[in-house]
């Protein structure tokens, strides 16, 4: 194998060792889920808005994170193996050219994970929520909420036996970000009014 991989020129090696990585790395979080240790969230994350706090998702307006641990894990092993199999096929002088087939299939496979996460949070949350189960209830934020209810954000949390995703406001001075402790003080219209959970030594000294 070692003499196979050395034969191949920098593009198939590259696509190689990105491809086998991200596809442990997704065995892994299929793993994971299978057994419910995920908790239905992407943990870690990326600073989107460049203030320096990882953000974990970046909301394209729609409903939709792209940027989740997940999608970022689908977009390296779809797109890493398409790019090895188009560049060991491809002339050696055009191999650079399988940057745009990886790249294309790799996106397509983050947007997929992202609407299929979209659809299997809907499929949660469907049906009669009621109010009085929601309200008092501890959530983990999953999108950043905006200050002073400037924007959206999403939460998750366990509700009439659910693992469920809503939207979220906050009238908090600063924004909450991804894996914060919330607690739900309003529901209506299916958007909930979230409370940052202050530490209990915060404020001590």
């Amino acid at each position: 194998m070692f003499e196979w991989l050395h034969s191949l020129d920098i593009f198939s090696q590259v696509y190689f060792w990105i491809a086998l990585v991200a596809s442990i790395f997704l065995i892994v979080q299929i793993v994971l889920m299978l057994f419910s240790f995920g908790g239905g969230g992407d943990v870690g994350g990326i600073d989107v808005d460049g203030d320096g706090i990882p953000d974990g998702t970046f909301d394209v307006g729609t409903g939709i994170s792209l940027f989740t641990v997940k999608g970022l894990t689908a977009f390296f092993t779809l797109g890493g193996w398409v790019g090895l199999l188009c560049s060991l096929n491809f002339p050696a002088e055009y191999t650079w050219v399988s940057v745009f087939p990886a790249f294309l299939c790799g996106g397509a496979a983050m947007v997929g994970i992202a609407f299929a996460m979209k659809a299997m949070f809907k499929l949660q949350t469907s049906g009669n929520l009621q109010k009085e189960n929601v309200i008092g209830k501890t959530a983990t934020v999953y999108v950043s909420v905006q200050p002073a209810r400037t924007g959206r954000g999403k939460v998750t949390l366990t509700a009439q036996g659910q693992f469920m995703e809503l939207d979220a406001v906050t009238d908090e001075t600063e924004k909450l970000c991804v894996d914060e402790k919330v607690v739900i003080e309003e529901f209506s219209d299916g958007i909930a009014v979230v409370k940052r959970i202050k530490n209990k030594t915060e404020g001590e000294n």
